[in-house]
């Protein structure tokens, strides 16, 4: 169960990062709600995680789904673009978390 509350708790890093960029620096109030609710939610869920998983492991992991999905939503809702070099590191950055997690005890 902890592995899906971290899970839960990087997209809801996703969700607050996102929100805080749509509130426009915290101008825009129902953005900058859901900024909070996100960040209370995701706090939350790695709290949950931590009972069970090693911070050492928890961490890295939901900094890198809060990373890797920021990216997807900069992609897809803001039209970022990235070089070809840099889309090697963010699948490195993918590899990484998935053997983070196939190589952790719990």
């Amino acid at each position: 169960m902890s592995w899906i509350y971290l899970i839960v708790a990087g997209i809801f890093e996703v969700v607050w990062a996102t929100m805080m960029k749509m509130s426009e620096g915290f101008s825009i109030l129902g953005y900058s709600i859901a900024t909070i609710i996100g960040m209370i939610l995701s706090f939350g869920g790695l709290i949950l995680a931590t009972k069970d998983l090693q911070l050492s492991i928890a961490y890295p992991v939901w900094t890198g789904i809060g990373a890797v999905g920021s990216i997807i939503v900069g992609v897809v809702l803001f039209h970022d673009h990235f070089s070809p070099v840099t889309w090697i590191f963010i699948v490195l950055l993918v590899i990484s978390i998935i053997g983070i997690k196939l190589t952790a005890s719990h």
